[in-house]
Formats: structure tokens, C-alpha cells, sequence
């Protein structure tokens, strides 16, 4: 699983690690991805989202019909 956000479309930052030492190693910022189920009344069907946990509490304030309309919008499959 990639870590993208399906809604949001977070994906991982890059940059260093710096040790005590002041030696720098190559790190990266993965968000904080989750799969979700959510029902999908309009269709009749359950919908499988990978979504960061900022894209979750997204979708408990615009509900899921807006979201999936966003996903597919952004040209993303729902």
C-alpha cells in the first residue's frame, strides 16, 4: 500500500535525519494512512478509501457522498 492519500492526495515528504554528530541521513515523512470502510447509500455499497486521518476527519464533516465526489473529481477511483 503507497502511502497516499486518496481524498487530500498527502503523500510522503523527504529530508534528513541529523545524528548528534551532525551527520545527515536520508529520511522520510510517511502520513498517517488508513484504510476505511464507509457505506455509500447513493449506490447501495460499501467503498474501501485509503485516507490520512486529517482526509477521516475530513469526511465526518463534508460526508462521504462529497467525498467520494472529490475523489473522483481529482480523477481517483471510489
Amino acid at each position: 500500500m503507497s502511502a497516499h492519500c486518496q481524498l487530500t492526495g498527502a503523500k510522503p515528504g523527504f529530508g534528513n535525519t541529523i545524528s548528534h554528530s551532525h551527520r545527515r541521513t536520508s529520511r522520510r515523512f510517511d502520513p498517517n494512512i488508513q484504510r476505511k470502510r464507509y457505506w455509500l447509500p447513493s449506490e447501495g455499497r460499501h467503498v474501501r478509501l485509503t485516507l490520512s486521518a486529517k482526509a477521516i476527519k475530513t469526511v465526518d464533516v463534508i460526508g462521504i457522498e462529497a467525498a467520494v465526489a472529490r475523489i473522483r473529481a481529482r480523477g481517483g477511483k471510489a
